[in-house]
């Protein structure tokens, strides 16, 4: 396949496209700036803000992976704005578009009316990021003609763990009792993201990807 990894230099988008490689995959990266002191695996590179990629830019591409962070507020219409540029862009095809996601949108009642970053403990500094990861979930909800993933990492999202190869799928539900339990390496994540899009799995639907075996 042809993979586009957009935030190609951020620690999520290494780690994809450096899985993507092994599995001989063709990989388009594409970031906002370059980082000529990161060696990357990529048969492409597009310097490009995510603004201004357009249908031609994305030709023959058979998935999207949105790898991009945003961290303050000025930054963080790339989740919401951004996905609905993307969703124009890939809409009515059959390229897949798969978004890096964030814990605290993950449910943690039954009725699914709280999210764990309505937990009174959820670090406060978190919850702008937090909250436009959920407008960025329910923009990609309202898009029914776009093959859409939204792939949510563990609570604890390790940059420098070990690729072990073992992790499990669960769905929306927070389902750790202890947020220790809640684990998955960038690089073990990377292995989940490529086994669902060659398996075709997990359209339109929302998926929490841990590590371990269930």
């Amino acid at each position: 396949m042809k993979i586009a990894v957009i935030g190609a230099f951020g620690k999520s988008g290494q780690a994809i496209i450096r899985e993507a490689n092994q599995r001989g995959h063709q990989v388009l990266a594409i970031a906002h700036r370059n980082h000529p002191e990161v060696t990357l695996p990529y048969d492409q590179l597009l310097i490009k803000d995510l603004f201004d990629l357009t249908k031609t830019d994305l030709t023959g591409v058979d998935a999207v992976i949105d790898a991009v962070s945003a961290w303050t507020p000025e930054t963080f219409a790339v989740h919401t704005t951004g996905i609905s540029h993307l969703a124009q862009l890939l809409a009515g095809t059959t390229t897949r578009y798969l978004k890096v996601g964030g814990a605290g949108t993950l449910y943690i009642n039954a009725e699914h009316t709280q999210m764990l970053k309505d937990r009174a403990d959820y670090p406060t500094d978190w919850l702008p990021l937090a909250d436009a990861l959920v407008a960025s979930l329910d923009r990609l909800r309202s898009y029914s003609n776009l093959a859409w993933t939204y792939v949510t990492p563990a609570f604890n999202y390790d940059a420098t763990g070990a690729a072990t190869g073992h992790y499990h799928v669960d769905g929306e539900n927070y389902l750790a009792t202890n947020d220790d339990d809640s684990y998955i390496s960038y690089a073990d994540y990377a292995t989940g993201m490529l086994d669902l899009l060659e398996n075709g799995q997990y359209v339109r639907q929302r998926i929490t990807l841990v590590g371990g075996d269930r």
